[in-house]
């Protein structure tokens, strides 16, 4: 019993998580500056991203698995599907009960955030829930996976920036601000700066199954110039967001993480023992969670 739920927990990559909640971190912390803020849409707005998120590692687990692209070549941690250790029918058993999880944490949550606007406005929710739900299982299951064909790095763009941030601001505060893109888009980015290095480092493996990743299709100097611009520019954003809305030396506080992020980005670059690229993934997906902290933080101290 205790080696099964082990193995659970290997599939469910409970070190993706701190990433996946930068958004949502982030978003509640706009929301509090701007003088709104529920306990309750944090709250579930946490583990509806949560479900969300190991959806999206269940199903990346069993497509990759079910494909072949994860092998003994694979230099990342190894998968339960492709190891053998879970089944198929397991794996699609525990796909659907993540796909109920989030539905029913993600209803309550436009229920909770949403009661009092327009009928729309919650049809969007729902429909922008979906769309999540169907967006982590397409990555790479399915006939034509989007995570196959290079757009990867656009869905968790939107889904772990702009959606995120903004869709958890709205349900706090109960409107858009336009500004809030900014921030929303430095998460985004950092978010596909962690995706760019995964792919990174599984460029060979990627490349011979057939997966045409945004790094196979760039090559890898490419992926390593992509990797840099994404980093600064989201840096940049950040600090374009600060200065519009300046009003005191505290709000710098997100700049401590600007070392970590600089290191990455060299680390990234000087590279060339692929698997050591590991490390770094660690590393960048923990300094973004880092920089959504302590970017909120510096907003309403």
């Amino acid at each position: 019993m205790k080696q099964n739920i082990l193995i659970w927990l290997q599939a469910f990559r409970l070190r993706t998580l701190p990433l996946a909640l930068s958004s949502t971190f982030l978003g509640s912390f706009l929301a509090y500056s701007k003088g709104y803020f529920r306990i309750s849409v944090f709250f579930l707005a946490a583990l509806t991203t949560l479900f969300l998120q190991i959806l999206s590692n269940l199903a990346n687990d069993y497509g990759d698995g079910l494909k072949g692209t994860d092998s003994g070549k694979r230099l990342g941690p190894e998968r339960v599907t492709q190891s053998g250790r879970v089944s198929l029918q397991s794996m699609r058993t525990m796909i659907v009960c993540f796909v109920l999880l989030s539905l029913f944490a993600g209803s309550a949550l436009i229920f909770t955030g949403l009661n009092h606007v327009p009928f729309k406005i919650i049809l969007v929710y729902f429909m922008a829930g979906l769309s999540a739900i169907i967006a982590a299982i397409k990555y790479t299951v399915g006939k034509r996976p989007y995570g196959y064909v290079g757009l990867g790095d656009i869905f968790v763009f939107v889904y772990f920036g702009i959606v995120g941030v903004c869709g958890t601001f709205y349900l706090h505060t109960g409107y858009f601000d336009p500004w809030i893109l900014l921030p929303a888009s430095t998460i985004g980015m950092f978010s596909s700066s962690v995706l760019n290095i995964n792919n990174l480092r599984d460029i060979k493996s990627d490349s011979e199954s057939g997966k045409r990743t945004l790094v196979v299709r760039l090559g890898v100097k490419g992926a390593k110039v992509y990797h840099g611009i994404l980093v600064s520019c989201a840096v940049l954003l950040s600090i374009a967001y600060t200065i519009v809305f300046y009003r005191s030396p505290v709000q710098l506080l997100f700049m401590i993480t600007l070392p970590y992020l600089l290191l990455d980005v060299r680390n990234v670059i000087q590279n060339t023992v692929p698997v050591d690229l590991n490390i770094e993934l660690k590393k960048m997906a923990l300094t973004t969670f880092a920089f959504s902290l302590t970017f909120g933080l510096g907003l309403i101290l």
